[in-house]
């Protein structure tokens, strides 16, 4: 008789989780999309007005970075070079 219990609560309270899960989970998945919807919207919106600088005369070039150039000819810096010999 304890046996049929246990199985009996057990398949009621699986039951009413599935039943919850089919109800809150939609709602939990809507509700996270929504907020990075609106997140994105938001970083759009920034990326947007950041681009929006006075517009130039056209032909003038304007560099806002260069970046630092890599110096070349420094030997210890490119490795070891080991010799060898092939053998048969």
């Amino acid at each position: 008789m304890g046996l049929l219990k246990f199985l009996f609560i057990t398949i009621l309270i699986l039951w009413v989780i599935r039943i919850l899960l089919r109800l809150i989970f939609p709602l939990l998945i809507r509700n996270i999309f929504g907020k990075m919807q609106q997140q994105q919207t938001g970083y759009a919106g920034q990326q947007q007005q950041q681009q929006r600088r006075p517009s130039k005369p056209e032909g003038q070039i304007s560099i806002d970075y260069v970046p630092p150039q890599p110096k070349h000819g420094n030997a210890d810096k490119l490795g070891d070079f080991v010799d060898y010999e092939e053998l048969k």
